[in-house]
């Protein structure tokens, strides 16, 4: 077993932050072979087709793909604790990954292959530069399969963050990490259980972890190590990265309330703030103010302000009418 030990300052220094270089690299894990969950279906669909052809014109991509789908020890170059808090640039994280030098790039692809669960070899890793081949495979990923998606990717991250963040100020750490994977859990007073491997416990700095969500990995978790202060571990997000997948609220409800209110009390069954359901149904924020005002009035939603936020949730009313409006 893998823990993270933080200290009582590393705890208090701890936060969330957003990366789109883990939302790109997860997004490009997920293309690399046929999809297994269902909710990512119509956005694999859409995309897996460019993306394969653009692995098979560059066997040094499709090797490499190939690879990080199906380790249990990503390279460290290629996941990099982000820098820029909730704003970080995929800009910055790819001039990051360029630094690496060949050698170390050899030397962690080789570690990766020893902690695969496939058969693998590093034929494909011809010519020199592979750090900044693998920054290009990586703003692909981004320009093709993820920028066109991002702000409403962006929102949904956002909202998990908004979420945790609501639950630490309220009971602590230990609740605000609570099922992030089926594998993280926190573990006596000053350590998370990070894997069920048997890899050596990592002592975090006085600077504490950061916690970054993405939303294309419906389980499990990667660490984003750059020791011995700079730690981040990557969870899956609360919610689907495909658009598409949402669930339509159902014919009887939007008779009832309106097909407006019934998609945002259908998508209450996760807390979010008034912005975040704007940028995820594409409205402006006085239409969700005005049908927030008609929910609340209604008791079918309630808001409690978290710092500058006001989070919006289903009441028990809420919870009740939206399971019934099932057809």
């Amino acid at each position: 077993m893998m823990l993270l030990r933080l200290s009582t300052l590393a705890l208090s220094r701890s936060r969330f932050a957003l990366s789109p270089l883990a939302e790109t690299l997860g997004s490009m894990m997920v293309l690399g072979k046929p999809c297994t969950d269902p909710w990512l279906a119509s956005w694999h669909a859409r995309h897996h087709g460019a993306f394969r052809a653009a692995l098979e014109a560059d066997p040094f991509a499709e090797g490499l793909v190939r690879l990080l789908g199906s380790t249990k020890w990503l390279p460290s170059h290629v996941v990099i604790p982000p820098a820029g808090g909730m704003r970080t640039a995929l800009q910055d994280e790819l001039a990051q990954v360029t630094q690496a030098p060949d050698e170390q790039v050899r030397a962690e692809l080789e570690e990766s292959v020893a902690h695969s669960w496939k058969q693998h070899n590093l034929d494909w890793l011809t010519g020199r530069a592979w750090a900044a081949r693998t920054a290009d495979l990586l703003k692909y990923t981004w320009e093709a399969h993820v920028a066109p998606d991002w702000p409403r990717r962006r929102a949904l991250l956002e909202r998990d963050v908004t979420y945790r963040a609501g639950l630490l100020a309220a009971y602590g750490w230990p609740r605000a990490l609570q099922h992030m994977s089926r594998r993280s859990a926190w573990v006596g007073d000053d350590a998370i259980r990070f894997s069920d491997q048997d890899f050596p416990d990592r002592v975090v700095g006085e600077e504490g972890m950061l916690f970054v969500p993405v939303s294309v990995i419906s389980s499990g978790t990667w660490l984003c190590e750059a020791p011995p202060t700079s730690y981040a571990l990557v969870y899956p997000a609360r919610g689907s990265a495909d658009g598409a997948a949402r669930t339509r609220p159902a014919r009887s409800l939007e008779r009832l309330i309106g097909s407006g209110r019934a998609a945002i009390l259908r998508e209450l069954e996760h807390p979010a703030t008034s912005s975040e359901l704007a940028a995820h149904f594409g409205l402006s924020l006085g239409t969700v103010g005005g049908h927030l005002t008609i929910l609340r009035d209604a008791d079918l939603v309630v808001g409690t302000r978290i710092g500058r936020r006001m989070l919006y949730r289903r009441t028990a009313t809420g919870h009740l009418l939206a399971s019934r409006g099932e057809d």
